[in-house]
């Protein structure tokens, strides 16, 4: 039996441990917090992500939570509607609908389709050796060990010490120019407030709105803002209310319906700089650690869900372990490079605030007809974990360091 450790407990983590299980692998997860917490608020998941996780198994869990519908597009501050299309339309063109969940539901569910991998909590990885597939770290006793498989999967997040560790040249994540606050309104509070039941986003002068209801009646929403990093270090939700006072409803109900207790704040960075591989002898990087990308697209989590099915599919038809990574490596990185790359330069759009450059951005928007919006998104929404046979024909494994 194979044997794998995937250090990271996070939704790439996971998705990537249930792949390889679902391959007939062993596996260990390594997480280094002392419980599983997600970090984050909602999550949505694309036609993409959906083929994703219904290839690892987890199809009718999907299908127990209420699909988005109706209306979806993007919105002036004031109301206006600058691109407007309906949920049915992309489940048309698509054929599988998206979902909306919070991230800890996301993660609950990956939790509890593991039957036989062994999850260790508050085991901080401290070194990695990709010659040996030797990984040594702390156990919550304070005590080093090390383990040892035949592939190591660094699921360890944007700040990756793996990937440091690898490639120790690379300059690491960069800000992205805006910081973003999260908060989710409770459903006894969501009750009165209309929100439709699909993803709107509402775009300012250097400040986005968006609003996604959740499962259960609950409503997450996001709102950026373009500052110097760390700025708004103690902002409170007064902070957030001022700042989008005049924005269209139900944006300020939004927010003042919403609990102290779960105002998220981060900025937002990115891997500019592409990796040359995501593969070094027996260790791949998979999610954030191989390409953390702005939320621009709504394919962070996505990709690392490709990732993970990806494996699976690898895992399964392979022969051996080094084939698995030089295709993990090769049917990977050049489609989740260039979606980072695409979520950037819309993220640089969106956040502008010249008003001159804001007229003509939203006037651009106003006039795509929705046709051309939907075929734009034809590549990222159309991945199939079946694609992996075509991406990764006649591999040079010379590429990655096997």
């Amino acid at each position: 039996m194979n044997t794998a450790i995937v250090v990271g407990g996070g939704i790439g983590g996971l998705s990537a441990a249930l792949g390889l299980e679902r391959a007939g692998w062993r596996v260990t997860v390594l997480e280094r917090a002392e419980q599983f917490r997600p970090v984050g608020a909602g999550l949505m998941l694309a036609p993409n992500a959906v083929r994703a996780l219904n290839w690892l198994g987890l199809a009718e869990e999907l299908r127990s939570l209420d699909a988005a519908q109706g209306a979806t597009g993007i919105r002036t501050a004031s109301g206006k509607w600058l691109l407007r299309g309906e949920v049915p339309e992309v489940v048309r063109r698509f054929g599988v609908p998206g979902y909306m969940l919070h991230r800890a539901d996301a993660h609950a569910m990956l939790i509890g389709a593991l039957r036989h991998t062994n999850l260790c909590t508050g085991h901080q990885v401290t070194e990695v050796e990709p010659e040996t597939g030797t990984v040594t770290f702390q156990r919550p006793t304070g005590e080093t060990a090390t383990l040892s498989a035949e592939l190591i999967v660094a699921a360890d997040g944007i700040s990756s010490p793996t990937r440091a560790q690898l490639f120790p040249d690379h300059p690491g994540p960069v800000y992205a120019g805006y910081l973003t606050w999260r908060g989710v309104v409770p459903a006894e509070a969501a009750a009165d407030i209309e929100v439709g039941r699909s993803l709107v986003e509402s775009w300012g002068r250097s400040q986005r709105f968006g609003i996604m209801p959740l499962t259960g009646g609950r409503v997450y929403w996001y709102a950026t803002l373009s500052a110097p990093p760390n700025s708004h270090a103690h902002a409170d939700i007064e902070t957030v209310a001022r700042l989008f006072r005049d924005w269209h409803e139900p944006i300020p109900r939004l927010i003042a319906a919403t609990p102290l207790k779960s105002l998220l704040r981060h900025d937002i960075y990115s891997l500019e700089t592409p990796l040359p591989r995501y593969a070094s002898d027996r260790v791949i990087l998979l999610g954030d650690a191989a390409h953390a990308m702005t939320p621009d697209l709504g394919q962070g989590a996505a990709q690392a869900l490709e990732d993970a099915a990806t494996l699976n599919a690898l895992a399964t038809t392979e022969s051996t372990v080094e084939s698995v990574i030089a295709d993990y490596d090769l049917a990977r990185r050049g489609r989740t490079q260039q979606l980072a790359q695409a979520s950037a330069a819309a993220g640089r759009v969106a956040q502008w605030r010249n008003p001159l450059t804001v007229a003509f951005r939203n006037s651009l928007v106003w006039l795509t007809p929705r046709s051309a919006y939907l075929n734009s998104l034809r590549d990222t929404f159309s991945w199939t974990p079946e694609s992996t046979a075509r991406d990764t024909a006649a591999p040079d494994r010379s590429e990655v360091g096997i």
